[in-house]
């Protein structure tokens, strides 16, 4: 096997020293607040296990072009600028190296420091999706 020149934990904690991490109570804090906009990046089988209420979906693979406004995929939902976006994973890996890309494109957004397992290990609110 091929030595990687730069490993995965290595890549997460570049981009966590250059991003706003938010700790996990003061998230639970900001939930309610409509100034800000959670955005769940896992993978939608994770989702179906529950979410943060108001959180939206935005897949991991999908992230730079629903927030670049010259993408055909562009979400008008990223394109307000008096919104705090903090974006949340599962342990905060994903998240991190996501809040990295999107500052190197120009976009003002945090993430939620250890993800959604945290989240639910210290109470914060979760909503299941609706049954079919």
């Amino acid at each position: 096997m091929t030595k990687l020149k730069v490993s995965a934990a290595q890549m997460v904690a570049a981009a966590r020293a250059k991003i706003e991490e938010i700790e996990t109570p003061d998230a639970i804090e900001m939930v309610s607040d409509p100034n800000v906009v959670i955005v769940d990046i896992r993978d939608i089988r994770e989702r179906q296990k529950g979410f943060i209420p108001g959180s939206i979906h935005c897949p991991r693979g999908m992230l730079e072009f629903w927030i670049d406004p010259d993408s055909p995929y562009f979400k008008e939902i990223f394109g307000q600028p008096d919104k705090k976006f903090v974006f949340h994973c599962a342990s905060g890996w994903r998240s991190a190296l996501s809040v990295a890309t999107l500052q190197d494109m120009g976009f003002d957004a945090a993430h939620l420091k250890e993800g959604f397992s945290t989240w639910k290990a210290q109470g914060g609110p979760v909503d299941m999706p609706e049954a079919n």
